[in-house]
């Protein structure tokens, strides 16, 4: 399903292809049918599609990559890097083939069309699940980097705390609520994503202002031979550092998931033949702007990079002009989040009206079931942010249950069931490969991060 789409449109190439109308025709559907397109809107260019899907890509991942180089080693990371990128891009190449297949305009149609019923809801959960767990996390870092956090003990002062102070106006819940009705509410009011290409673009930009400051401070340390080189490989002492390897898995995944925005992007596309270049360069580009993060990250804190590199930025950087730099990296990167919120905020709302609605009328057609579910949403993860203190452990069981499934299994899934017999035997053994990689991998996090977790409820008592 899809928010605004009245009219079949996989056989259009250009918004310049007009189609004659049926006078007999209803002006809206009779049901809510997820594989119905809308050609009132019809031209999102090259370039806006490509500053779309980047923005869903990099979101709160990047902030955590650096961390797993510490656990890695440079070189294993960014080769896992480099190769979560080709399976993304040779996943998403499977949903696109099958999609094409069947004329299916979603994520959820695809599924529904391979599996039946249970195939798309399970789907639309999972991207529930996914989405909403993102957006929290996007939530929970913007107040920490303006209003401040305290971690065992130690506070962690915010930028509004550095610049004025304590104040009634900078504590989290203002903070967020302010945020939330100045730029979340009226950039997810918005109906069709290639509405939020400018401020996708924006966004891109000020992960880059982030990106290039880091560089540049950690050039001038590695001159200054203030910073050591990292390490190259991961250490491994015993079979619990060899198990502690498989926990980078699921910020890798949660990294590069973007697979639920392929579809309302692919749908917006001037020219549909297109989509495959603007994942290819999507993935390009986020793919180079995670190893540069990771590498300088890591380069610059070594073994004191912590989980949330952006953390690492309230202390003393040891150069000229340190606690401006430090500002400007925490400000640029909140509002990079701020700009990211709506491009995933959109297709957690397409799918929850799908659960909940999957026979009324377009979404676009319903102004008050819009707003309905706009409002419940930003007010649930509103409060998520509010209430709950820390989700990364959280985050990290997340990436490795819903993310894995939206971003590889299922579009494997789909290729092995090959409904229309065109699927090769080599993107079949792909297929299989994904889906064991992906669930042997992400077992092993999730029993590596439970084992960590009651070792650490049990150390105290000993």
């Amino acid at each position: 399903m899809t928010i605004g789409n009245l009219a079949p449109n996989r056989e259009r190439k250009s918004k310049k292809t007009m189609q004659v109308p049926n006078e007999n025709a209803p002006l809206l559907p009779t049901k809510h049918d997820e594989d119905l397109s809308f050609d009132e809107f019809n031209g999102a260019s090259f370039t806006g599609a490509v500053f779309n899907l980047s923005t869903t890509i990099v979101g709160a991942g990047i902030m955590a990559l650096p961390a797993t180089m510490k656990v890695l080693g440079l070189g294993l990371g960014i080769a896992m890097i480099v190769f979560m990128a080709f399976l993304t891009e040779r996943s998403i190449d499977m949903l696109i083939k099958f999609s094409r297949a069947g004329k299916s305009a979603s994520y959820g149609g695809v599924m529904g069309d391979t599996f039946g019923k249970y195939g798309r809801v399970l789907l639309q959960v999972c991207i529930f699940i996914n989405n909403v767990g993102v957006l929290i996390v996007y939530m929970i870092i913007i107040g920490d980097v303006l209003s401040g956090t305290s971690s065992d003990g130690i506070h962690h002062p915010g930028v509004f705390e550095s610049w004025f102070g304590e104040q009634w106006w900078s504590t989290r819940t203002f903070v967020l609520l302010f945020t939330t009705l100045g730029v979340f509410a009226p950039l997810a009011w918005l109906k069709r994503i290639d509405s939020l290409k400018f401020t996708s673009a924006l966004s891109v930009a000020l992960a880059v202002v982030f990106l290039v400051i880091m560089v540049g401070i950690a050039i001038v340390k590695v001159i200054s031979g203030t910073v050591a080189m990292p390490r190259w490989l991961p250490d491994i002492p015993d079979l619990a550092s060899f198990f502690q390897l498989f926990t980078v898995v699921p910020v890798l995944v949660t990294a590069f998931i973007c697979h639920y925005n392929v579809h309302s992007i692919d749908n917006e596309l001037e020219d549909s033949t297109k989509i495959q270049a603007v994942v290819r360069t999507s993935l390009t580009l986020c793919s180079t702007v995670y190893i540069v993060t990771s590498f300088f990250g890591f380069l610059l804190f070594g073994d004191g990079t912590l989980d949330d590199v952006l953390a690492n930025f309230d202390k003393d950087l040891g150069i000229a002009y340190g606690s401006l730099l430090n500002d400007a990296v925490r400000v640029s990167y909140a509002a990079h989040l701020m700009l990211v919120f709506p491009v995933v905020f959109y297709p957690l709302r397409l799918n929850l009206d799908g659960l909940l609605f999957h026979s009324s009328r377009p979404l676009v057609s319903d102004n008050k079931r819009f707003a309905f579910i706009t409002i419940a949403l930003i007010g649930v993860i509103f409060l998520g942010a509010n209430f709950i203190p820390s989700i990364w452990d959280a985050f990290q069981f997340t990436g490795a249950t819903a993310a894995v499934c939206i971003g590889f299994i299922f579009p494997a899934s789909i290729t092995l069931r090959d409904r229309y017999g065109i699927a090769k035997r080599k993107e079949k053994c792909l297929a299989i490969l994904m889906i064991v990689l992906a669930v042997v991998s992400n077992l092993v996090a999730v029993y590596s991060d439970a084992y960590d977790l009651f070792k650490k409820n049990d150390s105290p008592r000993e």
